[in-house]
């Protein structure tokens, strides 16, 4: 009876250090990939005063454009 007992207990443990190893391995897998969208997201990341300096700027471009082309519209009209 022992002959029986004792493969069968060592048949489970090694299979569930089987599986808790794959299981670790995944989950650390994917823990690393979490990490690498963290590091692209942050490396790609503007900050809002970033943002809100580059659009007033753009806007301001935009303004300066606008009353140039204005300037010509009115020149060709007279």
């Amino acid at each position: 009876m022992l002959e029986l007992i004792l493969p069968a207990t060592v048949a489970v443990i090694t299979g569930g250090g089987v599986l808790f190893t794959r299981i670790h391995n995944r989950i650390h897998d994917l823990d690393r990939r979490v990490d690498q969208v963290e590091l692209r997201m942050a490396e790609s990341y503007v900050n809002k005063e970033d943002f809100n300096g580059a659009l007033t700027r753009m806007e301001s471009h935009m303004i300066r454009i606008e009353e140039k082309l204005d300037q010509i519209a009115n020149r060709k009209c007279n």
